[in-house]
């Protein structure tokens, strides 16, 4: 498949973007820092300022699928500029006619029982709760779009660097942790998880999650 890849660069799009050329896709890597991407066979790199939602669309147009790992961990006001980013992403994949529109979610918005989200939890760390309020309102936006062929996928509550097993569990809207109660997933197989997404497109507009 042809691919972009917003936000490639990243902790989370680095091994999106790893995960899709290793088994064959033609990845655009759509970054606002081209440098810090490495030339490789079936990857161009593209330069892009994704609160310009003209423009985006623009480099949007003719793949078969667009994957966002946008993130606005490194800005003051994260929420802010997270969710302008996001809207912004969602125009630009509306205006490009975009087939199908995978983006990269966060935990927060899972349930840890009926009706309340991690995010509310008291346990929740404040150091993540901008991002996490940014991510589940992400979710909320993909939900009232009535357009776009649109997937998040959700990581477990801990995303962290591992190995690529390939062995992992798919959940809903709701956290999933293993026997001991830890909720975790390595970014290599979320990256796994993502592109068998990207292939078997088995989560059409909605949310899903995974954990080991």
């Amino acid at each position: 498949m042809k691919i972009a890849l917003i936000g490639a660069s990243g902790y989370v799009g680095s091994s999106l973007l790893q995960e899709a050329l290793s088994r064959g896709h033609h990845v655009a890597a759509l970054v606002s820092r081209p440098e810090r991407i490495e030339a490789q066979a079936n990857l161009a790199v593209v330069k892009t300022d994704v609160q310009d939602s003209a423009a985006l669309a623009e480099q949007l147009k003719g793949f078969d699928a667009v994957i966002s790992a946008f993130s606005g961990h490194a800005q003051a006001e994260q929420f802010d500029y997270y969710v302008a980013g996001v809207r912004s992403i969602i125009a630009a994949a509306r205006q490009a006619k975009v087939p199908r529109l995978l983006m990269v979610g966060g935990a927060g918005s899972l349930e840890v029982a009926p009706g309340v989200q991690l995010v509310d939890s008291p346990s929740f760390p404040e150091q993540w709760k901008a991002s996490a309020l940014g991510a589940r309102e992400a979710l909320n936006l993909l939900r009232a779009e009535a357009e776009l062929d649109w997937t998040m996928l959700s990581p477990a509550a801990m995303l962290e660097p591992g190995e690529r097993t390939g062995r992992f569990r798919l959940g809903g809207d709701q956290l999933l942790a293993d026997a001991e109660g830890n909720s975790r997933i390595s970014v290599q197989d979320y990256a796994v998880a993502m592109i068998d997404e990207l292939e078997q497109a088995a989560h059409r507009r909605r949310r899903f999650t995974v954990a080991y």
